[in-house]
């Protein structure tokens, strides 16, 4: 049987993980893997999250399975973190805890499929490589158009408003909910707004995928397009990912929420998405919700946890506004928010920054900023000079 398969393409980051691993120099830089580290150059477990989990460890009574709708009480408490007031939605918003964001879109695009088989779903480009092939094996049609110029480092607003001005009723658009992985380059509020009321208008369904919240502005600031365009929406999907702002990558620790439009159009999508969680992983992991859960169910854990993500926040726009200072040409990454953005360079450029200068970054040159330390700002601006790698205007 296997005879028949066909060789697959190594996951270009996954590679990249192994090349800086065995890169002997000690000046290396790992701009690459999409995890936030702190100065020390680690990706730490944070504190309020080992507090939680020494909690659990002396609480749990027992590893019985959760149920595919997984810990319902930390869905309840992560959805006013996402949409603000704990009433938002009452009746309408449904939600399962799902294996990270990942997870949570891969559940969503299948809802989609069995409600609308063939579905389009619009993706604006460059976009997190995993989106398109997520959603087609979950058996959507994926259309994209333009959202962003590497070359200008502008957000192409009038593309995306007329490539859902074109788009049918009932097709679905994939937003960033915030820190747009892979060029930080994000909605106004304004634009959000404009967004929202086409969507409404067009009577397309907005699917959010809010992976990063807390980390660009803060967390409520990060979550004005996701509550302004669910105002708006009859119907709306959100897959969450807790594994950026609470540093559970590992874990793997995610939600999806459905609007729908009313209680009862609820209840059928809810029994739906149970239907589909226990064909696709049966039930959740525990660890990670239960941690998440404890901390928002602790004033003082919920406290520490926002005065930890506030200084991850911090800490990236500290170093966007170093690159800034230290290379006019690098002027817009202080205009852009979360861990990524996306350089105009070459593969070719790209391989000559890892060989010559042992900078590490993907082959799109989108660059991960929490791997760069404040102090190595003018080492990587001097490496992109040297290789000619920075842009004539932006």
């Amino acid at each position: 049987m296997f005879q028949t398969l066909t060789p697959q393409p190594p996951d270009g980051l996954l590679t990249l993980i192994g090349l800086f691993r065995d890169d002997p120099r000690n000046s290396k830089i790992d701009l690459g893997v999409g995890t936030y580290r702190n100065v020390a150059g680690i990706t730490p477990v944070m504190e309020a999250v080992k507090a939680a989990e020494r909690i659990l460890l002396d609480g749990q009574q027992t590893k019985g399975y959760l149920g595919p709708e997984g810990d319902q009480r930390f869905v309840k408490l992560l959805a006013p973190v996402a949409f603000g007031a704990a009433d938002a939605h009452a009746g309408r918003l449904v939600g399962v805890q799902t294996p990270g964001g990942s997870g949570a879109l891969r559940l969503g695009g299948e809802l989609i499929a069995a409600a609308r088989p063939g579905a389009t779903i619009w993706l604006g480009t460059p976009t997190w490589p995993n989106h398109r092939p997520v959603l087609e094996a979950a058996g959507l049609t994926v259309a994209e158009y333009r959202y962003f110029d590497p070359a200008t480092q502008t957000l192409c607003f009038d593309d995306t408003m007329a490539a859902l001005s074109a788009a049918n009723p009932g097709d679905v658009v994939l937003l960033h909910g915030c820190c747009h992985n892979p060029t930080g380059t994000e909605l106004d509020p304004a634009q959000w707004d404009a967004v929202a009321q086409l969507v409404a208008e067009r009577g397309l369904l907005p699917f959010i995928d809010l992976a990063y919240q807390g980390l660009g502005e803060g967390l409520d600031a990060d979550a004005y397009g996701t509550r302004r365009v669910l105002t708006a929406a009859e119907e709306a999907l959100v897959a969450y990912s807790c594994d950026k702002n609470f540093g559970l990558y590992r874990e793997r620790t995610g939600a999806l929420f459905a609007l729908a439009r009313d209680a009862d159009a609820a209840s059928v999508v809810f029994g739906n998405m149970l239907t589909l969680a226990r064909v696709n992983w049966s039930m959740p992991p525990d660890h990670g919700a239960a941690a998440v859960r404890i901390v928002l169910d602790s004033p003082e854990l919920s406290r520490l946890w926002r005065t930890e993500l506030e200084a991850m926040c911090r800490r990236i726009n500290t170093v966007r506004t170093a690159l800034a200072d230290a290379e006019p040409r690098l002027a817009f990454l202080s205009r852009q928010r979360g861990m990524f953005s996306q350089l105009p360079i070459t593969p070719e450029t790209v391989a000559t920054l890892r060989r010559d200068h042992g900078i590490y970054m993907a082959g799109s040159g989108r660059i991960n900023l929490a791997g760069l330390q404040v102090a190595d700002a003018g080492i990587f601006v001097h490496a992109l000079r040297a290789v000619d790698g920075l842009p004539q205007e932006c």
